[in-house]
């Protein structure tokens, strides 16, 4: 197996393994404080290091206290996933906050509002749907 696809493949299996952690392993109850998705995994190439990107909807205070419940976890996480993979060294476990759900809520949420502008203005701004620049012309 190529060495770009054995990564790819522990990547995998991690992302599964910690998911199920998540529901059923961790009993610090700071983890629990909110929703908490894992949306990437990246391996190192030598697989001795894993970050592990989560999404936590929750405010800022229950954020942060879900990601130091992750990295008080993370020592316990590893040695589940020596055991669960059957690995002889397994990963450092590093979690990293992941915002960009959070940004895409953000902006869905401001073109939502957008478009109720338009429709109480009942009219679309001239040139905002043009497809041609004034100055093209030229």
């Amino acid at each position: 197996m190529a060495p770009g696809r054995r990564v790819e493949r522990v990547a995998a299996l991690i992302r599964r393994e910690i998911s199920e952690l998540l529901i059923n392993g961790i009993r610090d109850e700071r983890v629990h404080q909110g929703m908490v998705s894992i949306t990437h995994v990246e391996v190192s190439g030598d697989l001795q290091h894993c970050k592990i990107f989560v999404s936590v909807l929750a405010d800022d205070k229950a954020r942060t206290e879900v990601m130091d419940g992750l990295q008080a976890a993370s020592g316990y996480l590893k040695g589940e996933l020596g055991r669960r993979l059957q690995m002889r060294r397994s990963p450092e476990v590093i979690f990293q906050l992941d915002r960009g759900l959070e940004k895409g809520t953000t902006v869905l949420h401001l073109l939502g509002e957008l478009e109720r502008e338009r429709e109480v203005k009942g009219s679309i701004p001239p040139g905002s749907d043009d497809t041609e620049s004034p100055d093209s012309n030229d």
